[in-house]
């Protein structure tokens, strides 16, 4: 909750309510009559390893201008993130003090549960959506028996296997309830075959993984017009430099390798072959902060053998690209649940660099097609508008 990601969508929602910005960014913010909840209609809380409130988390991770910073600390500075669930074999870069001292994996998934009742009573929202925006864990065996079947994974939280990471003990919290969760990170939570079953039979709206915001984005865009004008794309070089908490945390090879899987997944499923010459690169870089670049260099090959390159630099703002689709997951994802959907919601892909599927085939990666099925998936339902007076907790 403390992060850049989650501080920057929190901000934004109180600004936007106070009228001090518009909807410039949210990419739903125009839609209508599909029965999405209303911006105002949002309600935050959350976990965190550091326990800073908001308002001086937001002045450290300065993505926030200081007039917008100033308007929103009053409301800022009261709120502070719950000690969290935190295991330092899955993610070894981020050292925050502040965990739960609970000794066994049954008592943390409790105390996750306490958590979500209390803010429940005492913030009187009527419906609960949880969003994952911790930093990138390492990846684990998901063919492990342990995974394989809700049961099996009951038992391994009561022997407290050591495979099972925090995300994972968050997405389970969440399904086991019926409650919606969202994976922002490239992390494994609720795509653990066991957790996608209790998903289905629990009814939890379940989408992921890993947002797609900045060059995956474009390259998503991209990499379709390039096969639809039979261009052929010989290699493909990304590389990032960031500064920030995910940066930091991406600096752990094993963190790193979660991360490039996801980025890399999406460019030989779209052109339909393999780019032999495929290069994706994450640098920490400190004095970048949360202004990353992402810079490409494309080889294509046209008509009659003839190279070409395109050459993309894309300085971008990490946390004000991400913190719009951590905002429609919660809308979207809430509206899943009011229309009684259950198990993964695939036309929520175009939110993710590696959307997950029902039944493990290869998702659709290209982000036109991604759109108009979430589109046309908003078009499909019909319940009623929830405005202000109903909040929900993103």
């Amino acid at each position: 909750m403390g992060g850049a990601v989650a501080t920057t969508a929190i901000a934004g929602m109180e600004l936007l309510k106070r009228g001090l910005v518009d909807t410039t960014g949210l990419p739903l913010a125009g839609v209508k009559g599909a029965g999405l909840v209303d911006y105002g209609a949002l309600t935050f809380a959350g976990w965190d390893l550091y326990d800073d409130d908001l308002a001086k988390a937001a002045r450290t991770h300065g993505v926030l201008t200081e007039p917008q910073l100033q308007a929103v600390e009053p409301v800022l500075s009261k709120l502070r993130p719950w000690p969290a669930v935190s295991n330092r074999n899955f993610c070894r870069n981020v050292l925050g003090s502040s965990s739960k001292t609970l000794s066994g994996l049954r008592a943390q998934v409790a105390a996750i549960h306490q958590d979500l009742e209390r803010f429940q009573r005492e913030q009187q929202v009527e419906r609960l959506v949880m969003i994952n925006c911790a930093s990138t864990e390492r990846a684990v065996d998901l063919t492990l028996p342990l995974f394989a079947t809700p049961d099996a994974f009951e038992t391994a939280i009561d022997a407290n296997a050591p495979e099972l990471s925090p995300a994972m003990l968050y997405a389970y919290a969440a399904v086991s309830r019926g409650l919606p969760f969202a994976n922002f990170t490239p992390s494994i939570a609720a795509d653990v075959p066991a957790l996608m079953e209790l998903a289905r039979r629990k009814g939890a709206p379940v989408a992921g993984k890993d947002g797609k915001t900045g060059q995956t984005l474009l390259k998503t865009v991209l990499a379709p017009a390039l096969r639809d004008r039979a261009l052929h794309v010989s290699g493909w070089y990304s590389t990032n430099i960031l500064g920030n908490r995910d940066g930091e945390a991406l600096e752990d090879p094993a963190s790193k390798a979660a991360k490039l899987d996801t980025k890399a997944a999406a460019l030989d499923s779209i052109l339909g072959y393999k780019v032999q010459d495929h290069v994706v690169q994450i640098q920490y870089y400190r004095p970048r902060g949360d202004n990353k670049e992402a810079w490409d260099n494309i080889d294509v090959l046209g008509f009659l053998g003839q190279p070409m390159q395109l050459k993309l630099n894309f300085l971008c703002k990490d946390s004000i690209l991400a913190a719009p689709l951590v905002v429609e997951l919660a809308r979207t994802l809430d509206l899943a649940k009011r229309r009684g959907e259950r198990g993964i919601i695939e036309s929520l892909g175009c939110f993710f660099k590696a959307p997950m599927t029902q039944d493990g085939r290869t998702p659709e990666h290209a982000m036109p097609e991604q759109q108009r099925r979430l589109m046309q998936w908003l078009g499909a339902g019909s319940v009623r508008p929830v405005v202000g007076k109903e909040r929900l907790r993103g």
